[in-house]
C-alpha cells in the first residue's frame, strides 16, 4: 500500500510488533539458509528451509492483506468513497500476485 493510499495509520499497525518479530525471525530464516549453502548443505535440507521460510511470508502477506480488507477496505466503502473500488482493485490485484508466487 503506497503512503497515500490510506489516510492516517495502516490497517495493521495494531499489530505491527507482532509483524516485525516474525520478519525478523524470517531474516534469520534466510541467513541460515545462505549459511546452509556456504557450508554445503545437503540440497534436500535446503530445500526445505526454503518452503518453510516461504510459508512463513505467504502467512505474513496474508495477515497484511486481512488487515487492508478489514480497515483500509472497509473505512473507504463505509464512506462511501470514490476510492472504495480502487481499494478493492488493490486487493485483487495482491490476492492475484499471491496466488501467482
Amino acid at each position: 500500500m503506497s503512503e497515500t493510499a490510506h489516510a492516517g495509520h495502516p490497517g495493521y499497525m495494531g499489530n505491527k510488533d507482532d509483524y516485525l518479530k516474525r520478519m525478523r525471525r524470517i531474516e534469520g530464516q534466510v541467513k541460515g539458509i545462505a549459511r546452509m549453502v556456504d557450508e554445503e548443505k545437503y540440497c534436500i535440507d535446503i530445500l526445505t528451509q526454503v518452503s518453510a521460510v516461504t510459508k512463513a511470508l505467504q502467512a505474513v502477506a496474508l495477515g497484511l492483506l486481512d488487515e487492508h480488507m478489514a480497515h483500509c477496505v472497509l473505512d473507504a466503502a463505509r464512506a462511501d468513497s470514490p476510492e472504495a473500488e480502487a481499494k478493492l482493485r488493490e486487493a485483487s490485484d495482491a490476492i492475484a500476485r499471491l496466488v501467482r508466487s
